[in-house]
């Protein structure tokens, strides 16, 4: 059973006075998800699952020193039992560098807008039948088109809680659906997807059609050489790239050294046209309007025009660099400190038919994969293209190409990017979801070919 707001009040309010005074402060996270997912492939149905998971996260603080230790068991005794476990724990570990109090109730009072909300009660509860019958309209469209499909449908809702022995006590829940559809040919693949917090806005037998085309039009690709290209990017293969970048705008990766941005706060290193914020409320994104230690979050500008503005910062970054926090930080412990989880990159008017009729010579990608991270000072990736890769000549799509691999510096791919689309929500392979426009960038460089 999923957990109400009710069962996190109990297991709050028990922990901390199971703690009582073996403690210095004691932190409580309950966690729960009920995500169901229905899966085909070959044309037919393959899965459905419901699986429903409840957790409970303690963070104890003794001295200068902390643990957390997390349970699935949420019974009074299971509860008492993971407290037990953390005090024990605690005893063991070495002194943190920095261990700050618990935030004070007056620290963590959310600034919700008013109507803030991303909980639709029909995603909520929308049925198996119900994502069959989307998934039926998918095969329908692949069996059209004499293609085997493959793909998901989930939908459901996640819920938190988050409570301190400073009284503090915050709750988020949202729902969540997605859908993604591959097709199949003999030689070629095409692969589309969309995702809300609002099924309704899903429309499975359009992404089928989307991702069918894409799969007659890449067959029997051609051999190109590689080299630079003028390349467009839609939206989920802008985030599979930009998500390695995200983490360089934090406080800790500055204090560490380990950011691609060290000493260029305030300098202009990306594009006049790159603009991207954090904001937890723009309408695309998804999330809880507090961190992971319940301090609100706040809209921050991370670039603009080009310009390195801000970093985000959790308390304990906060406090190193003397400057407020600004509702990023992780749940601590956590190396990595705070990240930027609510990214919102400004976008254009610029639509991807159009940037196709405005190119000589170029490739649209349909997605990327495999993407791994090869220098960290300049965002150096590697990866290789896949689902549908195209030849643009003279304004129009020629053929399907075979996939290739790519070397692409992120820094340098944001300085030589041309037209931007409108904004899209879109989750990837790798990182949180964002909402970012498509692009079309110069001198994107492939360093090598395939053989499909």
């Amino acid at each position: 059973m999923l957990v109400e707001e009710k069962d996190c009040i109990r297991i709050t309010e028990l922990a901390i006075k199971h703690a009582g005074n073996r403690v210095d402060g004691i932190e409580v996270l309950v966690t729960g998800s009920n995500l169901s997912t229905s899966r085909f492939a070959n044309n037919s149905m393959t899965q459905n699952q419901s699986p429903s998971r409840s957790t409970v996260s303690v963070r104890v603080l003794k001295g200068s020193r902390q643990a957390r230790l997390e349970s699935d068991d949420l019974s009074d005794q299971g509860v008492k039992t993971v407290v037990d476990h953390a005090i024990t724990s605690v005893g063991m570990l070495s002194d943190a560098d920095i261990l700050l109090p618990l935030p004070q109730l007056s620290e963590t009072t959310s600034n919700v807008k008013n109507g803030f909300t991303r909980f639709d009660p029909q995603t909520a509860n929308l049925t198996p039948q119900a994502r069959s019958l989307a998934i039926k309209s998918m095969i329908d469209t692949a069996k059209a088109h004499n293609l085997r499909s493959a793909g998901i449908f989930s939908s459901g809702i996640h819920f938190m809680s988050l409570g301190n022995s400073n009284g503090m006590f915050l709750t988020h829940s949202e729902s969540e659906a997605g859908c993604s559809v591959t097709m199949v040919a003999d030689n070629s693949t095409g692969w589309a997807q969309y995702v809300s917090p609002t099924a309704s806005l899903i429309n499975a037998r359009e992404l089928a059609e989307e991702a069918a085309e894409k799969a007659a039009m890449s067959a029997n690709p051609h051999d190109i050489e590689p080299g630079h290209y003028t390349v467009i990017l839609p939206p989920c293969a802008v985030n599979d790239l930009l998500n390695y970048m995200w983490a360089d705008f934090t406080g800790t990766s500055h204090v560490d050294k380990l950011s691609s941005l060290l000493g260029k706060v305030g300098e202009k290193v990306f594009g006049d046209n790159i603009n991207v914020v954090d904001d937890v409320f723009h309408p695309m994104q998804s999330g809880a309007p507090f961190d992971g230690e319940g301090i609100p979050r706040s809209k921050v500008t991370l670039v603009k025009n080009g310009v390195v503005e801000h970093l985000v910062f959790g308390r304990r970054s906060a406090h190193r660099w003397g400057t407020p926090p600004t509702g990023h930080g992780m749940s601590e412990p956590s190396p990595l400190g705070e990240f930027p989880i609510n990214v919102v990159m400004e976008g254009g008017t610029t639509s991807i038919q159009e940037m196709i009729k405005s190119t000589e010579r170029g490739i649209l990608l349909s997605r990327v994969w495999y993407v791994r991270l090869v220098e960290p000072t300049t965002v150096l990736l590697t990866g290789m293209t896949r689902d549908g890769t195209f030849w643009i000549e003279n304004g129009k799509l020629k053929h399907g190409i075979k996939n290739l691999r790519f070397n692409i510096s992120v820094i340098e791919l944001l300085k030589n990017v041309v037209a931007l689309g409108p904004v899209q929500r879109v989750q990837g392979i790798e990182g949180a979801p964002s909402v970012v426009p498509a692009l079309k960038v110069n001198n994107f460089h492939f360093s090598s070919t395939t053989k499909f």
